[in-house]
């Protein structure tokens, strides 16, 4: 990739946002950076494949997948790009990706792996202090979760299940789930969640089929 448009990528991504335009050189000129470009329907990186390296998406948009711990749902969303996959999974005590990233569009990425990253942070106090407000943002909404006054009705039930698995609190998702996993999961009997579940479906805020919940966007479920 040719240099300036290297320095033009730079600017959009989270990590280098704030540095100056000789710390930016010196990044484009000493940094070892990889790209890639992907086509739609490939598979960028694997639930539990070793985070060796910091991916950037630069272009194009992502389908991400979680899956519980005993595979019984999972939950799909979107990823768009400029953006960053799970940069807090580079450290720590469990250093691998946790979701599954899929493309859903030709997609193009800029790659950095943690030697160069750490060498970065260590030069670069604005690229540090980034990657730690992002793993902070992240922390300290996990830690607050807790202590959310707890949903009453099985919508609000429904909506805080989505939000609490989800990226981000808004935009489509799709809850693969049987209905009786969901109403284990909330407290709340089968018969009573699928009568809801319909009241939604014919409000049009989710759409409702066998073994899945589509959500169109989810900060209107939420409201």
């Amino acid at each position: 990739m040719p240099i300036g448009l290297v320095f033009e990528k730079l600017l959009e991504l989270p990590l280098f946002q704030g540095m100056s335009r000789n710390d930016l050189n010196d990044v484009v000129a000493q940094t070892r950076f990889g790209f890639n470009r992907l086509p739609k329907g490939n598979t960028v990186v694997s639930d539990g494949e070793a985070c060796n390296r910091l991916i950037f998406l630069t272009e194009g948009t992502l389908s991400v997948e979680s899956r519980a711990d005993d595979g019984s749902y999972s939950l799909v969303e979107q990823l768009n790009a400029p953006n960053i996959l799970q940069p807090e999974r580079l450290f720590g005590l469990t250093q691998c990706f946790t979701k599954t990233f899929t493309t859903l569009s030709p997609c193009r990425f800029l790659i950095l792996d943690k030697a160069e990253a750490v060498r970065l942070s260590d030069k670069h106090q604005i690229f540090r202090i980034n990657l730690l407000n992002i793993i902070s943002t992240q922390s300290q909404r996990i830690a607050h979760q807790p202590w959310r006054t707890l949903p009453t009705g099985i919508r609000q039930k429904v909506a805080r299940f989505i939000e609490m698995h989800s990226m981000r609190p808004a935009g489509p998702k799709i809850l693969h789930i049987k209905m009786q996993t969901l109403a284990n999961e909330i407290a709340e009997s089968r018969l009573n969640l699928s009568r809801e579940l319909n009241r939604m479906h014919a409000e049009g805020l989710i759409i409702l089929s066998r073994g899945e919940i589509s959500v169109p966007a989810l900060e209107r479920l939420m409201q």
